[in-house]
Order: C-alpha cells, then structure tokens, then sequence
C-alpha cells in the first residue's frame, strides 16, 4: 500500500496519521485563512499543491514579529539614540517610539538623570588605597596623599556614546590631572587644612573644562575629599610637628591673653595717677589761691583797726587750737591750784543733750548753762592772762 493509495485515511490500520494528509489539510486552512481556494489535487512528488502559501503565512508572521521588534519606551529621564548602519540618525524624546529594526537600525537609551561616581586614589573604601592616584607634589616639594570621588551626570547622550570609550575612566583621568594641577599650586598646609574647599572647587572648574573640551558630554556635579594627610611613612614626624605648632599657637594666645589683660589695667593706673596728681595740683594752687586772697583781706582789715584785727585773730587761731584738744588745764593768777577743764566730756554732753529727746527740758537748760558758762569763764581767763603777758 502506498502513500497516494485512496484508501490512506487519517489513520492507517490503526497506525499513525498520513502525513502528507496532515500537510494537505494545514494547507488548505491557511490558503482559507488568506482568501484562496481549496487545493484540488497534490503534486507530481506528491507534496501538497499549495505548500507555497503556507510558507508565504510564515513570512509574513516573522515580518510582523521582525517589524514589531523596532518598538521601544524611553522614561522621563533618559534620551533615546537611533544608529542607522551604525551612524546616529536621532535623538528621542521620552515616550513610546518605533524605529527599523536590526540590522538596519539600532537605539541605544542613556539616562540623563543618574549621577555616577569615580573614585581617585581609593577603591571602594579609603583604606583600599591606590598610590599611583592618590600621592602628589605641592608647590612646597611635600608629598600628600590625597583621595577623592567625584560625582557626574550626561548632559548630551551622542557625544556621551561616540566621544567616549571608558567615560568613567575619562573622567578618573581628567580628574586626576586636575587635581594635581591644583595641588602643585598650593602649599601643604593650605591643601591640608584652610584650603580644602578652594582646592575642591578648583579641581571641580578644571575637570569641567577638560571634558568640554573633549566633547565628553558628561558634567561634574560635585567633588568630595574624602581624605587629605601626609604619606604613612612620615605620618609620626608630621603629627610631631603639626602638635609643636600648635603648642607655640597656644603660648602665643596665652601670652597674648595675659598682654591683654596686663596692659589695660596699666594703662587705667596711669591714667589714674595722673588725674588723682592733676587734682591735687589743682587742690594746692586753689588753696594757696585762698589763702592769699584771704591774707590779703585779713591786711587790708588789720591796716584799719590793727589791735581788733590782732585779737580777733588771736581769739581765732586759740578756737582752732582748743577745738582739737579734749583737756584744758588752766593756771589761775596768783594760786598755786590748777583749773581743769575736761572739754571731752563737756562736748559729749552737750552732744548727747542735742540728740536725745527732750525729757526733763529744765535740767538740759541748766546744764546747757553751766556747760557754757564754764567755756565762758575759760575764754575770759585765757584773754586775761594774755593781756597781763602783754
């Protein structure tokens, strides 16, 4: 029995279906899905007749699928960059786009908005040091070891892609080269402690104007020290040194400090002295002015009454002696007792009758009396002694 026998079923004496019946009926489904006609025989080798449309189907369902293959998306933050043969057609916008397939086109989509990150002179972590990078030459012949990361995003996807080969080794190399610059321009102190912000920002300026010149498409956004010290091998003698400075940076403020509060309190003495002096200056030659003036009014009096003159001034000068003195003792003419006046106590009392209140108002008037009769008596026999010597 052969393959063309009429009696081949779809099953064969219970065997496995005719094959060729398989492909005679796939072929007439899709010849009806594509609008033909039924086939109405097979061919001279026996295959079906219209094999060829079936194939023709193929074709265009891997067309579909090759054609649908072009369509893409591209996020708010990226840029699309369509390559025809390998040369860039155009730049899209974010969106669903299409364009031709592979081979005859390609996108690559770049994000604008990622910030990456390249590390000099460390990888990973500071202690993973990269010597090669990280030692450099400052203006005064010291070597520093130096590590830092800089911080960049794209700004033009086409000439991120054509112009570079290793954009993050590019910009490892541009930095590099910048912060040397700046570093040999700078003594160490300055690049190690007041100067790390300036030093920064002026690597930051340099980098910047390599890449552009470059046509790199990248923009450093940020650089970061991440540590600035002296090599290992001389670190001890370097904290030495950097301790003895600011010991003397101590003394000097102390020294200062004591200047400081030494100096204005001298000041403040002397200017004190000189005016307590200028004072007393002006105490004397104002009492020697009124004492001449004095002098000469005590002159003019004493030219016209020179007798009362001179007693008024005896009684005067004997009231200023006998004011400072508490005990008077008196001796009486032609008697060999002596009169005692205890001024001291008589001051006293009148004193104390003077503050306290007035209780017995009789008796402080009668003692009042006597204390002023025996100053009275007092008076007269010193005047009376006095003309006798006279």
């Amino acid at each position: 029995m052969g393959l063309n026998d009429p009696q081949w079923g779809s099953k064969n004496n219970g065997g496995p279906p005719d094959l060729e019946e398989l492909l005679r009926k796939l072929n007439a489904k899709f010849s009806a899905m594509l609008g033909g006609r039924k086939p109405s025989g097979s061919g001279s080798n026996g295959a079906p007749a219209n094999l060829g449309g079936g194939a023709g189907l193929i074709a265009v369902i891997l067309l579909l699928i090759w054609l649908a293959s072009g369509f893409y998306i591209v996020d708010a933050s990226q840029r699309g960059v369509v390559l025809r043969f390998g040369k860039q057609v155009e730049t899209t916008e974010p969106g669903p786009r299409w364009h031709f397939p592979y081979p005859i086109e390609a996108v690559e989509v770049v994000n604008l908005s990622q910030v990456r990150t390249v590390e000099v002179g460390y990888r990973d972590n500071v202690k993973n040091k990269m010597l090669q990078e990280s030692l450099m030459l400052t203006e005064d012949e010291n070597i520093i070891d130096i590590q830092f990361a800089v911080q960049y995003f794209l700004s033009d996807p086409g000439d991120y892609l054509f112009n570079n080969r290793n954009p993050d080794e590019n910009v490892r190399q541009a930095a590099e080269t910048a912060i040397r610059e700046v570093v040999g321009k700078n003594k160490m102190d300055f690049v190690l402690y007041e100067g790390r912000e300036q030093v920064a920002a002026a690597a930051t300026k340099l980098i910047q104007e390599i890449l552009d010149r470059y046509k790199s498409g990248i923009v450093v956004s940020k650089l970061t020290m991440q540590n600035a010290q002296p090599p290992e091998q001389v670190q001890a003698a370097f904290d030495d040194a950097v301790k003895a400075g600011q010991d003397k940076e101590r003394q000097k403020n102390e020294g200062q400090s004591y200047a400081n509060d030494v100096v204005p309190r001298a000041r403040g003495t002397a200017a004190r002295l000189i005016q307590e002096a200028e004072g007393y200056k002006q105490s004397v030659i104002a009492n020697a002015e009124g004492d001449a003036s004095r002098f000469k009014q005590v002159l003019v009096e004493y030219e016209k009454a020179p007798a009362v003159t001179r007693e008024r001034m005896y009684i005067d000068m004997m009231q200023q002696v006998m004011g400072n003195i508490s005990k008077v003792m008196v001796d009486q003419k032609g008697s060999n007792s002596m009169l005692y006046l205890p001024l001291d106590k008589l001051i006293e009392a009148s004193r104390s009758s003077t503050d306290a209140p007035s209780v017995a108002p009789a008796a402080a008037a009668s003692t009042q009396s006597s204390d002023t009769d025996s100053t009275q008596r007092a008076r007269n026999s010193l005047l009376s002694r006095d003309r006798e010597t006279r």
